[in-house]
Order: structure tokens, then sequence, then C-alpha cells
């Protein structure tokens, strides 16, 4: 496994108010708001994305496949060692495998996710037996911004409902 080399707090912190930005604006279009990066070692964004399930109707249109998918094209290699995914909720099960399976070096995620989390949440598979690559996990980083934008968003989509 490539080092991933130690992503600057600042600058991941700076990253996560965009994506944060960003998660707010697919949200009012009507997706669950969540997007992602994908930073190269330099700390450069190769790849983002934004959830798009319900505007594509992709399944796969989780804002991680997305990110991870367009870092990989303009990478010209599916291999994402030494790069750092950013994310506003941590990854489900399909992202944190993909994740594993492109060999990225860092995950790191805003908002836990006990019910779907996969790198924590209801079960981890960074550091499942069966992982063939294993990579560092970090979660919490704004937290309370994360978890309050997706809390708001789903309270708001009930109401619209009743």
């Amino acid at each position: 496994m490539d080092p991933c080399p130690s992503p600057d707090i600042a600058s991941l912190q700076l990253w996560m108010g965009r994506l944060l930005r960003r998660a707010q604006r697919v949200g009012e279009g009507g997706e669950i708001p969540v997007a992602a990066v994908v930073l190269d070692g330099a700390g450069r964004c190769v790849g983002w994305g934004s959830n798009r399930r319900h505007s594509h109707n992709d399944p796969l249109g989780h804002a991680e496949i997305t990110a991870m998918a367009q870092a990989a094209r303009l990478l010209g290699d599916w291999r994402l060692n030494g790069c750092t995914l950013v994310v506003t909720l941590e990854p489900c099960g399909m992202c944190a495998g993909a994740a594993i399976q492109a060999r990225v070096g860092r995950v790191v995620f805003g908002a836990a996710d006990p019910k779907r989390g996969a790198l924590g949440g209801s079960l981890n598979l960074a550091t499942h037996p069966s992982a063939h690559h294993h990579m560092e996990v970090w979660g919490g980083l704004e937290a309370e911004a994360a978890q309050r934008q997706l809390e708001t968003w789903f309270r708001s989509r009930r109401r619209s409902r009743v």
C-alpha cells in the first residue's frame, strides 16, 4: 500500500465546508444532502460527487461512488492509493466497499451513520477480516454541522409528506 500523506486539518475543514454547501444545494433539489470529494496526495481535488440517485435514476448514484469514478478517470488508474475521500456522511456498505476496492488511502467523514454506516456505524468494512486493503478512517469532521444538515432535511421531507 502506498503511504497516504497526512492531510492538513485546516484544509480538510475547508473542503468539508465546501461539501456541506454543495450538499445543501443537492438537498434543495430533492436528493439526500450528501457530497464527497477525492483529494490526491497533494490535497488537490481529483474527483467530486453528490447524491444523484433520484435525479439520474441511478442506484449507484451515491456521492462517494461518483467522486471515486471521476478521480479514477482523471488519474487514469482505478487504484486511488494515496488519495483521501472526504464525505459529509459515513459511507454505506456499497461505498465503503468501493473505497476498499479502489484502495483509497484514507476516508474522512462528517456525520456518523449508526444505521447504515459501514466504517464504524453499524459495521466496519475497513477492519473486517475479509478486507484485502486497509485504509485510515477519520470520522467526525464537522460532525455537528453535517448531522444537523441531514436531520433538518429529513424533518422537512417528513413534514412535506404529511
